[in-house]
């Protein structure tokens, strides 16, 4: 319980690597500047200091404007506010009538419906009595009468005579419309800050109101039909003839600072119903109303299927006023943006803008490797390649031929060497070289007919072992073993008497054959591998390990093999 309540007391901190470099440490420092350069412009053009408050807003509309108009049937028509405003269909929203198809006196009776291919008949039993659906005009009485002097359709009980024409008149009737003008007021509110603003501004008085154009004063509440349209890249002619929707957005975006306060509306305008539908699929907007009237005690109407616009006015907007808080969160949501500049350097640093060695020194002391259990990662050297080779053991690859995980620079381990040498220089022998050709060489043995065919140097021999089928080369050529070097500090039994003598100065001078072999596999790792890296396992080729037990033999002819950690 003890252990577990001192751990309580222990803190931990990421371990960090300095690198003496003018170029690093000028590039770190410029990539701070440029980050906190865009930290800044971002706060400062989004007023990420700021706390936001949605806007809460009411609209309401008055409209103005008489239009006078020739009606079929009806002569000159006077259409006022009354006439063509409509009633309100939704929230936030007007109607202005620009097109209207006219049925006059219309009376309850029976008369003959509108004739369609499923509505033509020739008899009465062409007809069903109380039948109806969504496109009749009434109900069908059962009777097959005359429509006109080519065409009969069944009758139906209805306000006759019953709407014929179905295509609004062109031009639009009420084209004068497009002069009508509309006061939009809006009000509205911030609750988080208790903010209260209408867009007719405290300055705008009645005569203001009676004199202000758009095209002059951007934020005059008055505003002309023809122009919303036109601003909404619209034709109002052609708009007025089938009718359609247009969205007025109002905008308000306030700086609440004391210092730049600032809140006003920004208008803007678009279409909102889809323009280029197919014509069949019902274009426009219209709907339907009626005025009724009595002649003789008889209820009559005139019934008027009106075409227009419908204008929303949408209302959008946000108050930002400093907060310390946000402006805290802000900061502290972007100081992540620092570790750009050590990622950008740590990916520098591994490309060639930098030599092999750097990069090597680098990783070593700023990662440290661990592999789990079940790998193994081995270190491979060959005579003609001057770096080691890290590789995973392969059970179906020789290792001769397996691919390198990575490529790593060799780095020397003479301590051992010297050592020895030292030893046999105090006491006056010197190792015995192995005989060589007058080239400074042993001979180059052939390939033989049992070669296996991972061997490039003619000296190895067959295993069953898939991690012993490694060759002292990358190419074909002659056999280390056949370098005096090798027999002077691998082979060389005084050599290897002195090492074992200077680890263990109350040992046994002579030492046993399987020290010497095990110090002799040593002295080749020393000698062409130098210091593996700590999470890999350095192989020793398969010709050396050979010679290596010629010279040293086990006493019982049993020899362990290659058994890596």
């Amino acid at each position: 319980m003890s252990c577990r309540l001192l751990t309580l007391c222990q803190y931990e901190t990421n371990k960090l690597v300095r690198i003496n470099s003018v170029r690093l440490g000028s590039l770190k420092w410029t990539l701070n500047v440029v980050i906190l350069m865009f930290i800044c412009i971002m706060m400062l053009w989004n007023k990420q200091y700021q706390e936001l408050d949605p806007v809460v807003s009411s609209v309401t509309a008055k409209l103005k404007g008489v239009a006078l108009t020739q009606v079929p049937g009806l002569g000159d028509v006077v259409w006022d506010v009354v006439d063509y405003s409509g009633p309100a269909q939704e929230k936030n929203s007007f109607f202005v009538v620009t097109n209207v198809i006219i049925t006059k006196n219309q009376k309850q009776g029976k008369c003959a419906e509108v004739p369609r291919e499923d509505k033509v008949c020739r008899m009465d039993k062409d007809c069903s009595k109380g039948a109806w659906d969504q496109h009749s005009h009434g109900v069908q009485t059962g009777a097959c009468v005359k429509f006109d002097m080519r065409r009969k359709t069944c009758e139906v009980s209805a306000w006759c005579p019953v709407e014929t024409r179905s295509k609004p008149p062109r031009p639009a009737l009420l084209a004068a419309a497009e002069n009508f003008t509309v006061l939009i007021k809006n009000n509205i509110r911030f609750p988080a800050f208790n903010y209260v603003r209408r867009n007719i501004l405290p300055q705008m008085n009645d005569t203001y109101l009676r004199g202000c154009h758009r095209g002059d004063d951007a934020l005059c509440p008055i505003f002309r039909l023809g122009d919303i349209v036109h601003q909404a890249r619209e034709d109002f002619a052609v708009l007025a003839v089938e009718g359609g929707v247009i969205g007025i957005q109002i905008n308000w975006d306030c700086n609440l600072d004391r210092l730049m306060e600032r809140c006003l509306p920004k208008y803007s305008f678009r279409r909102l119903d889809e323009k280029e539908s197919n014509r069949t699929l019902y274009p426009g907007l219209n709907f339907r109303f009626a005025r009724y009237h009595s002649e003789n005690g008889v209820e009559m109407r005139t019934l008027y299927k009106a075409f227009g616009i419908r204008f929303d006015v949408m209302v959008f907007g946000k108050a930002g006023k400093f907060s310390f808080i946000q402006l805290v969160v802000y900061i502290g949501s972007t100081l992540s943006y620092y570790a750009l500049t050590t990622i950008f350097i740590d990916w520098l640093i591994g490309t060639s803008c930098y030599k092999m060695e750097a990069r090597q020194n680098y990783s070593e002391r700023k990662v440290e490797s661990v592999q789990d259990k079940q790998q193994c990662i081995l270190s491979v050297s060959f005579v003609d390649e001057d770096h080691l080779r890290l590789v995973r053991k392969s059970r179906k690859k020789s290792l001769q031929n397996v691919k390198p995980l990575s490529v790593l620079p060799r780095k020397e381990n003479n301590g051992s060497h010297l050592r020895a040498m030292l030893e046999l220089t105090k006491q006056g022998s010197t190792p015995k070289l192995a005989p060589v050709n007058s080239n400074g060489s042993k001979p180059w043995p052939q390939p033989g007919p049992g070669e296996p065919g991972w061997c490039l140097c003619g000296g190895c021999s067959s295993t069953p072992l898939r991690q012993e089928e490694l060759c002292c080369r990358r190419s074909r050529g002659p056999c280390i073993t056949s370098s005096p070097l090798f027999h002077s500090l691998v082979l060389s039994r005084p050599l290897l008497e002195a090492l074992l003598r200077y680890r263990d100065p109350l040992g046994d001078p002579a030492g046993s054959t399987d020290a010497l072999r095990h110090c002799a596999y040593e002295q080749y790792i020393a000698w062409r591998l130098g210091v593996p890296p700590a999470d890999s396992h350095p192989v020793v080729p398969r010709c050396c390990v050979e010679k290596i037990r010629e010279e040293f033999p086990s006493l019982d002819g049993d020899y362990q093999g290659f058994k890596p950690r």
